[in-house]
């Protein structure tokens, strides 16, 4: 199978992510060769792993990478000291 034979679930699964129940637009989806790629920084783990699903279920058969960073937006969990 290559590239240009699954471009409709790659289209499929953008739409899903950018319309659907998670509107997720800090997600880059690239075709390289015979592998979709998945990049992009993420608010939390819970959301890499709704993508992660999605991902699965739509790109069913393609080989794909993800590269998903989540976001540290936690609190230091000690105090910074200035000099």
């Amino acid at each position: 199978m290559s590239g240009g034979e699954y471009g409709y679930q790659v289209v499929r699964f953008r739409e899903r992510l950018t319309h659907g129940e998670v509107a997720e637009l800090g997600v880059r989806i690239e075709v390289r060769g015979e592998v979709v790629l998945l990049t992009g920084t993420l608010p939390t783990a819970d959301r890499r792993d709704e993508i992660l699903r999605i991902a699965e279920a739509e790109l069913a058969g393609i080989p794909f990478h993800a590269d998903l960073v989540v976001a540290g937006a936690d609190p230091p969990d000690r105090l910074e000291e200035l000099r």
